[in-house]
């Protein structure tokens, strides 16, 4: 069975409606034979991130930069990962009150260097989130789940 790690720093209703979203989308009953293991951006490991077949990154744009609970997350598992985890899928939603493109920049640059595979589009959402923003966020936790499907 495949494993989906989400990774996600969710401090506001915003980003925690986007993040149910994309638990929601990945989870969905169509999806068969993928294991959704949810971590906050804190409490994620390089051994959850090793044992995942592909990702899921959500955070909110802070000061003009991802939180810094999802740097420390990447910071944490970087070296530890880097050749094991190379051509893996990922994703990742970022939201924001005004703008997102630092944050948008940072996880690019990041995911880069591990040799990740972007499988979806981001989602970037500023201010409340509106249906569609939603919308996206379930597609892309489905798109990325129906991706590790056997």
């Amino acid at each position: 069975m495949a494993t989906l790690l989400i990774v996600h720093h969710t401090p506001s209703p915003n980003c925690q409606a986007l993040f149910e979203a994309v638990v929601a989308g990945a989870t969905d009953p169509e999806i068969e034979g993928v294991r959704v293991v949810r971590r906050a951006a804190l409490a994620a490991t390089a051994s959850d991130v090793l044992e995942a077949d592909g990702f899921l990154l959500g955070t909110p744009a802070n000061l003009g930069y991802m939180s810094g609970a999802l740097k420390h997350f990447f910071d944490q598992v970087y070296y530890p990962c880097l050749d094991a985890t190379q051509g893996r899928p990922f994703g990742y939603w970022v939201h924001g009150g005004n703008d997102v493109t630092g944050a948008v920049r940072g996880i690019e640059s990041i995911t880069t260097g591990l040799g990740w595979r972007r499988a979806a589009d981001a989602v970037t959402v500023t201010g409340e989130p509106r249906k569609a923003d939603v919308e996206a966020c379930w597609e892309l936790g489905a798109t990325v789940a129906a991706g590790l499907m056997n």
